[in-house]
């Protein structure tokens, strides 16, 4: 009895071994999606608000309090220009309009005593308009002094330039004793809790429903790639660039996305008519066989046998991988290629 089953066991194992290696690979299904095909069109992050710091005077540069990367508050310091030239003149027209006062004040009094001799009829009609006619004149030379004092004194806080908003510094292209020149960025300020994609699309898709948009930030982790917005987020402008004929498409981003800044590389993938074909494959990304300049996948016939097959890929969707050619709906293909490869 004993020797009965050590035959069977022993015919088993042959059985087993004469069985050909690719009866046991696991396979999937080329399955074909009637989805409208996504194409993509390369887009950046910008800040909704962002400004250049510029001067409105001339003058050395002698102080920098930020820096790029600094988060600063609506009014704080950000640059200062030598003012000692402005502070000298601010200081003139205080000056000068002190002594105006002083004049103003002397002809107030001349011009009250005049009038009260003239209710006493002690002088005459002339002599209090002469004294009301140099009080007019001492007044408006101090209106005129008072308005150039504030003129030079507004001239010299021009010097000092500081926050309108409160954001982050993203770049700082001058240093200490640069000279500061009317119109000439000093540095460039940006609001991070307010950004958005921009993307140039051709004019043909404008006015194009836009269901089924998506964003992709190639450069962030598979978490935070890919972002869905919503309707109200979307904006078509209205002018087409003359040059490109290309329309912009902005997309206004969450309010909080981490690892997002001005600049940053994204992708707007566009849902697109479909062709005549209008179908798209797809197949398990682990089935996908990377060889050198060579794309395909192995492809199990319907006695089990595996054949690699090169296809032309077109855009990931997480596990899934679309196949723009050289498989059909309905094949069969190894999900695990080196299995495959071991069963030739």
């Amino acid at each position: 009895m004993k020797k009965t089953s050590s035959i069977a066991s022993a015919l088993a194992a042959l059985a087993l071994m004469a069985a050909p290696a690719w009866a046991a690979l696991a396979t999937a299904t080329v399955q074909a999606s009637a989805q409208r095909p996504l194409q993509g069109f390369d887009a950046v992050v910008e800040a909704v608000r962002s400004t250049e710091v510029s001067a409105q005077v001339a003058g050395a540069i002698v102080g920098l309090d930020v820096k790029a990367g600094d988060r600063v508050q609506a009014g704080q310091v950000l640059v200062r220009i030598d003012a000692r030239t402005a502070e000298q003149a601010a200081n003139a027209g205080d000056a000068q309009l002190r002594s105006a006062q002083a004049m103003l004040d002397v002809a107030t009094q001349d011009y009250q005593r005049q009038k009260q001799l003239y209710d006493k009829q002690y002088i005459s009609q002339a002599a209090l308009e002469r004294a009301e006619s140099q009080y007019k004149a001492a007044q408006a030379q101090a209106a005129a002094q008072r308005a150039q004092a504030t003129a030079a004194r507004t001239q010299s806080g021009l010097h000092v330039l500081r926050a309108p908003f409160a954001g982050v510094v993203a770049e700082v292209p001058v240093s200490l004793g640069d000279m500061a020149l009317p119109g000439k960025p000093l540095l460039t300020l940006y609001e991070p809790g307010a950004l958005r994609v921009s993307a140039a699309l051709p004019q043909s898709l404008q006015g194009q429903p836009l269901a089924g948009l998506k964003v992709e930030f190639p450069g962030l982790p598979e978490a935070r790639r890919w972002l869905t917005p919503e309707a109200a987020q979307l904006q078509w402008l209205p002018t087409v660039d003359p040059a490109t004929h290309t329309v912009q498409l902005r997309v206004q981003l969450p309010a909080v996305q981490a690892g997002l800044a001005p600049g940053l590389f994204a992708r707007v993938w566009l849902p697109v008519e479909a062709g005549a074909a209008g179908s798209r494959l797809y197949v398990p990304a682990s089935a996908v066989v990377r060889r050198a300049e060579m794309t395909g996948v192995y492809v199990v016939d319907a006695q089990g046998k595996a054949q690699l097959r090169q296809v032309r890929l077109g855009r990931s969707q997480g596990t899934q991988q679309e196949v723009l050619s050289g498989v059909q709906a309905g094949e069969q293909v190894a999900t695990d290629p080196q299995a495959a490869a071991r069963a030739q």
